[in-house]
């Protein structure tokens, strides 16, 4: 009778823990489609943001497949990609020149076309099925087309070979229409080549993005430049620093204690100076240089002097100076400014010069 009893609880447990097994088993494959989805998306992204065009991107779950040109680095592909959120493992294939991930749909297979934008005119040229697909076309650029601008309809009828429908134009026309001056998307059957002028690279990606999906396999070649980054007119105080940083060194000197890193107490005040100096242009860099006199050998008078420069260094930092505008280096012995034959000559070897590396 115990075994009769026991074995039911045994079969209920089973089917208990069998039952999370079995449902995950069937929402897993639901969600794959779009979770690969949503990282191809950030793969582009990411790519475009560094300049890098791929010819496919496809996904197994979260293990990336990347097919680029040759010539491309692959290393840094796979450091791109491995830094999107979510990507588990990055495979990158080079040749001569990128796969198609699928075929193309039929309705941009072998159909060339061009979507361009000017400041005066929205511009689509290509082969349409029949008149319905051309007034549906027209329709989506009214969508896009704003003030100040015109449609300029180059599409022709073909039955045999024109696009079935305006889906394709339709992807394309909100990412190109946004911006101002000349851009084009252009289709030769094979590659997609989005040529003119964006506002910024997020527009870039943007417009890409929408290739990608309005025309999936295609190969894409992406020569949309963004305008340059103003340059800010160069300050009287920087045009100056370099000469203002000479006599600075010439006037007022960073001496330090016999045998230490330690600056002396004359020279506290010169070091106090030279931040403040420096903190009225902040695009100038500069090297802190720490000299030794010849009391110690060569071998000890080099490890000296760099950590005379650090020092110097560490200190103007405190101050607020960035870090990463100065340059610190050690040169022990080897270039005095007095002789090392007298005390007063040995005093004034033993000092940090700061010097101007760019001015602007």
């Amino acid at each position: 009778m115990r075994g009769l009893i026991r074995r039911p609880l045994v079969i209920w447990l089973l089917a208990a823990l069998a039952v999370p097994v079995l449902l995950t088993a069937v929402l897993i494959p639901a969600r794959a489609g779009t979770t690969e989805d949503e990282l191809r998306d950030r793969t582009l992204t990411a790519l475009q943001a560094r300049g890098i065009e791929a010819g496919s991107i496809d996904f197994d779950g979260r293990d990336a497949k990347i097919v680029v040109p040759a010539g491309v680095d692959a290393g840094l592909v796979r450091e791109v990609v491995s830094g999107v959120d979510g990507v588990r493992s990055v495979q990158v294939e080079s040749g001569s020149t990128p796969t198609p991930s699928a075929n193309p749909p039929a309705e941009t297979a072998g159909t060339p076309f061009e979507v361009g934008r000017t400041d005066q005119a929205i511009r689509v040229q290509g082969a349409v099925k029949d008149q319905a697909v051309k007034e549906a076309i027209a329709a989506e650029v009214a969508k896009v087309i704003g003030e100040g601008r015109e449609y300029d309809d180059r599409t022709t009828i073909d039955a045999a070979t024109g696009m079935p429908e305006a889906t394709t134009i339709a992807g394309l026309l909100p990412a190109l229409a946004a911006g101002s001056g000349d851009a084009s998307i252009r289709y030769d059957g094979n590659t997609v080549t989005l040529s003119g002028e964006v506002p910024d690279q997020a527009t870039k990606a943007t417009v890409a993005r929408a290739v990608a999906k309005a025309v999936p396999g295609a190969v894409i070649a992406n020569e949309l430049v963004t305008p340059p980054p103003p340059t800010s007119p160069i300050s009287e105080a920087c045009r100056t620093i370099k000469a203002r940083m000479t006599a600075f060194t010439r006037q007022d000197k960073i001496i330090f204690l016999s045998g230490t890193s330690i600056v002396n107490n004359a020279s506290k005040p010169s070091v106090v100076k030279a931040a403040a100096l420096l903190k009225t242009c902040t695009t100038a860099f500069v090297e802190v240089a720490g000299h030794t006199d010849n009391l110690g050998s060569p071998a000890s008078s080099l490890p000296l002097s760099q950590r005379r420069a650090d020092e110097i260094k560490a200190e103007l930092v405190r101050l607020g100076v960035a870090a990463n505008r100065i340059h610190a280096n050690g040169y022990g012995q080897a270039f005095p400014i007095a002789p090392n034959s007298t005390a007063d000559g040995r005093i004034a070897n033993r000092r940090a010069e700061i010097r101007v590396l760019q001015g602007n």
